[in-house]
């Protein structure tokens, strides 16, 4: 690689996307690039730090108002141009996203709609045959990973102590319900929920694999071979199991939401 990664995302993106043709009129902190995956088309997304960015909340790989907004074009664009196509490109969402964009500004110009509008083109683009595969790297936090990478038809994450899943980092979880870090890590181990492990994560039925790749940060050849074949995998997977998210209902420690869903349709 001839630059410095800006982050694990940045990485993984560059690796992915080798040969591939690049989306050019992005704003910096969004890549896309155009190539394949084992002859499959693909299109590859990630969001990434850029220390320039016009919303300084938004400087180390944040999604905000830009990047909101820029995903939303990108998968727009993919389902536009293959709508008449027999076979829908896939899409993967590279992600290593550590927050949404707190700031003043950000709720003032609608960050909620911006990120809206990238779920939802998310959404309807695995509603349009594309089969959408979140490959998680680093962290995925809160209406970050909600923006990028939550509506997959399969999420595949690297087993490693840098991949995290989570609705609110430790310290901001820690001060809101007036505990130390330490005893914020003691109790969330023991509530899979709440737990910021990645083995606890995988136990809810949300990912569709756990991969060990000995170093993410200095991947191999073979790493990259690898990853580059579950993600073929879940493409031909995707295919036979069709666009909803029902399969994510089936683990063990997701019965009590299969049940209120179970209610709520006898309710209706």
């Amino acid at each position: 690689m001839s630059k410095t990664p800006l982050n694990r995302g940045d990485y993984w993106f560059s690796l992915l996307t080798d040969k591939t043709t690049p989306v050019h009129g992005l704003c910096a902190s969004v890549k896309a690039a155009d190539g394949q995956i084992n002859g499959y088309p693909t299109r590859f997304i990630a969001v990434v730090p850029d220390a320039n960015n016009h919303y300084p909340r938004a400087t180390q790989g944040e999604v905000g108002l830009l990047e909101g907004w820029t995903l939303a074009k990108v998968v727009n664009q993919v389902i536009s141009e293959d709508a008449n196509k027999p076979q829908k490109r896939a899409i993967v969402a590279v992600i290593d996203v550590p927050s949404q964009a707190y700031g003043r500004r950000e709720e003032a110009f609608g960050i909620h709609q911006a990120l809206a509008g990238a779920a939802g083109a998310y959404a309807e683009a695995r509603l349009a045959g594309h089969p959408i595969i979140g490959l998680i790297v680093g962290k995925a936090m809160s209406g970050a990973f909600l923006a990028h990478g939550y509506q997959a038809n399969s999420l595949i994450a690297f087993n490693n102590a840098g991949v995290m899943i989570h609705a609110m980092g430790k310290e901001s979880a820690a001060r809101i319900t007036l505990r130390s870090v330490e005893s914020l890590e003691k109790l969330a181990s023991s509530i899979p929920p709440m737990a910021y492990d990645i083995a606890n994560y995988s136990t809810l039925g949300l990912l569709d694999r756990l991969m060990n790749i000995d170093d993410p940060d200095n991947a191999k050849p073979f790493d990259v071979t690898q990853v580059r074949e579950a993600i073929a995998e879940s493409i031909e997977k995707n295919q036979q199991q069709g666009n909803d998210l029902s399969h994510r209902l089936g683990a063990a420690n997701r019965q009590s939401s299969s049940q209120v869903r179970e209610r709520m349709r006898a309710e209706w």
